[in-house]
């Protein structure tokens, strides 16, 4: 049982039984704009792995078109650590030049705080609407007095900017809790949140209900979508880059003050069939699998260490995307 599973264990049987009924309760209108859709965006590279600003445009088009509220810039599935800090700041300069209406977070996390100060900085002076941050993750599991310290050197240094928390531990190495959470509220006005991709509905419970009504706890994994949306709060998903269309529905319904529950069932069926033809975590087949929506012929391939996708996997995915096409349309 890993460290974050434990530390949450200790939540009462009604808070487990609420998670486990979230999926049948009627979410309200919507009241504020804390429940937005946010695609967890990929980073579209050329042959030669080199950013491409043309099929980058494409893309926030076509995802603006299905009904997407905004975009996370640079985060885990947009390979925001595998880009330098010149070309962070290229890439982000253009997504707020070409927003088109969309709300851009712009993920600005290093391993160090001099890098991420410069790098958030530099996203509050273009026009991000939030930055996301993740902790430093070459030490894992710091205490929690050394995070809310490397927090404070970073967000004291942007205190116009709206600054949220990237709760990302099985790629950090780093664990939070309601307290972290709550500290940061605290010590910083400007901290408006967390984006919680770990996907363990106890936990999401908890760091939804037991830290500040004020902050915006999203769900970074399609498991905790309605749990999000049933306390008010949205989403930033990487499953938004391929199923735009079937993720907008489910906040349509929402917003609607229907029951989101049978808009999220088709979207697991979509999830259901492409998992079926091949389709996974591998960047490559989810930019293989968007260019196909969009269909476009742009070479669009993700940096090393991901591998290129092969001729059966590439055909695997064509016949799932097919299928997934009329899904959307439906």
């Amino acid at each position: 049982m890993d460290s974050t599973r434990r530390t949450f264990m200790g939540m009462s049987a009604a808070a487990a039984a609420m998670v486990a009924g979230a999926s049948s309760t009627v979410s309200a209108p919507v009241s504020s704009a804390k429940d937005k859709f946010w695609i967890a965006a990929v980073t579209p590279c050329d042959e030669n792995y080199e950013f491409d600003p043309g099929a980058y445009r494409e893309q926030l088009q076509w995802w603006k078109g299905q009904g997407a509220d905004g975009i996370l810039v640079l985060g885990t599935n947009g390979e925001g650590p595998s880009f330098s800090v010149a070309e962070r700041k290229k890439i982000a300069e253009f997504a707020i030049k070409n927003k088109m209406g969309l709300d851009m977070i712009v993920t600005t996390g290093t391993p160090n705080f001099k890098e991420t100060i410069e790098l958030s900085q530099h996203a509050a002076s273009i026009g991000a609407d939030s930055l996301l941050i993740q902790p430093p993750f070459y030490y894992k599991n710091p205490k929690p007095a050394g995070l809310l310290e490397y927090f404070r050197l970073v967000v004291d240094k942007v205190p116009n900017a709206q600054v949220r928390y990237y709760d990302i531990p099985q790629v950090t190495g780093v664990t939070i809790n309601p307290a972290f959470v709550t500290a940061m509220a605290q010590q910083h006005p400007n901290f408006i949140g967390i984006k919680n991709s770990h996907g363990v509905a106890e936990e999401f419970e908890v760091l939804s209900t037991q830290t500040p009504k004020r902050l915006n706890i999203i769900s970074g994994t399609d498991n905790n979508m309605l749990v999000a949306l049933s306390h008010g709060n949205g989403v930033i998903l990487g499953s938004g880059n391929v199923y735009t269309k079937l993720v907008a529905n489910i906040f349509a319904a929402h917003r609607a003050g229907q029951d989101p529950k049978p808009a999220y069932d088709r979207l697991v069926q979509a999830t259901n069939m492409m998992k079926a033809n091949g389709y996974g975590s591998n960047y490559n087949a989810i930019k293989y699998a968007l260019n196909l929506m969009m269909g476009t012929r742009r070479i669009n391939i993700a940096r090393p260490p991901h591998v290129p996708l092969t001729d059966e996997e590439m055909a695997q995915i064509r016949r799932g995307v097919a299928q997934l096409k009329e899904m959307s349309a439906a």
